[in-house]
């Protein structure tokens, strides 16, 4: 049998979060914990900016797609963790394995982009006002929103395609919790020493200048609104606040892992449980604790079921 020719390893082995049982079991339960009232509140910001007609604003419109796709996100990895804390072997077939990395990278990609677009209505709103309505049209808005989509499939699709030609033909025990680049490409048999530079170049590169790209945004408008009024001044502020806390989130921990050539650090399964577990779930209600118009319509929806 070629083993370059030939695909042998039909599943992998994840070693898991730790090997501590006793520690897998507290995670276990925090995670439990945490996934079942936060993912709950994802869909109520949903369904509440999709029910009240006050909250047609582009803002809130890709608030409500920043929250499906959280909440999609979180779906990926978290179900078959915490399932896998209560196997003794914690085993994916190959296909199940390319198919959670795609779905990873397609909708990580996406909600980046997504930022961005958010960052743009932001700059449009504050700095431009009065040709808001104008620029942010419905037909400008749906392409926004189409965007994102487009952008994380083209960058997931790519990632998967240069994986796909890899060779498995040994190991098959993945250092990790999911199924991510940096892992799978380590188990080919094969030199991958330029597919790693093509996916730092895809990951690390883009999440890096979209980084750089988003704070500069936010500073632009911040110099921007410095001599307005106190109460424009301060809602610029409360806004920019809340968009660059999402940035450090989302961004932080993705820079840690896919800027960096494909090597092991003590922290990175802490890093990626809390990017793929938790700060997907915290991001859409940053947005809604800092934003009163949001906060108003969810008290108006549960105070209007509660007489019901």
């Amino acid at each position: 049998m070629e083993k370059e020719n030939s695909t042998v390893v039909t599943e992998f082995i994840f070693l898991g979060l730790t090997q501590s049982h006793d520690v897998e079991l507290l995670v276990f339960m925090l995670v439990l914990v945490f996934y079942l009232i936060i993912l709950p509140g994802n869909f109520f910001i949903i369904f509440t900016i999709r029910l009240d007609p006050g909250l047609s604003a582009p803002l809130y419109l890709f608030l409500s797609n920043l929250a499906f796709m959280d909440a999609s996100y979180s779906f990926i990895v978290s179900p078959r963790m915490l399932m896998d804390f209560l196997s003794e072997q914690k085993v994916i077939s190959y296909r199940g394995c390319i198919t959670q990395l795609f779905f990873l990278h397609f909708l990580g990609g996406g909600e980046m982009l997504l930022l961005a677009v958010m960052a743009f209505d932001r700059y449009i709103a504050i700095c431009r006002p009065l040709h808001y309505s104008i620029v942010m049209n419905s037909r400008v808005c749906h392409a926004l929103l189409l965007l994102p989509w487009l952008g994380g499939f083209i960058h997931s699709i790519v990632q998967v395609i240069l994986i796909l030609r890899l060779p498995f033909c040994g190991p098959n025990q993945l250092d990790n919790f999911f199924c991510d680049v940096p892992q799978v490409i380590k188990l080919a048999c094969t030199d991958t020493f330029v597919v790693e530079l093509l996916m730092v170049f895809n990951s690390g590169l883009l999440t890096l200048v979209c980084f750089l790209g988003l704070l500069t945004s936010y500073a632009v408008i911040l110099f921007r609104v410095r001599g307005s009024s106190s109460e424009g001044k301060n809602k610029a502020l409360s806004t920019c606040t809340t968009h660059i806390i999402i940035v450090f989130l989302m961004f932080g921990p993705a820079i840690f892992i896919y800027t960096r050539p494909f090597r092991s650090f003590p922290a990175d399964k802490v890093v990626a449980l809390f990017h793929t577990v938790i700060f997907p779930l915290m991001n859409p209600v940053i947005y809604t604790l800092r934003n009163q118009e949001v906060k108003a319509s969810m008290k108006r929806l549960l105070n209007r079921h509660m007489v019901c």
